[in-house]
């Protein structure tokens, strides 16, 4: 006895009418942008207060810290990281601010990298 649909709708076999792959678009995902963390040169800031602000904010070894505070002794300007927008920001207050609470005038900025 026939339930009264077509013998196609029944087809197990999967090759019938109705057994078409759905695909699902999804949007395509943009990588955030990223932002160099830069630590500028002055004359008054000393090189062990910039070594521990590498190690203790930015997470750099004592050798990578050091060479980092060179670079930014002997060209004015150097990178401390590359981070997302946010994280980039954050960094950037942190510095000023332990800079400021312990009265040296370091200036830490951030641009896109």
């Amino acid at each position: 006895m026939k339930d009264g649909r077509d013998d196609q709708d029944n087809n197990v076999g999967g090759t019938g009418p109705g057994t078409g792959a759905v695909t699902k678009t999804r949007p395509k995902t943009k990588r955030p942008s990223l932002y160099k963390v830069l630590l500028l040169n002055d004359d008054y800031t000393p090189m062990e207060f910039v070594v521990h602000i590498l190690e203790h904010i930015f997470n750099k070894n004592r050798e990578d810290a050091v060479e980092i505070m060179l670079h930014v002794h002997r060209h004015g300007v150097g990178v401390c990281g590359v981070f997302t927008f946010e994280v980039a920001e954050t960094k950037v207050t942190q510095v000023i601010e332990f800079a400021r609470r312990h009265e040296h005038p370091l200036q830490c900025t951030m641009e896109k990298e």
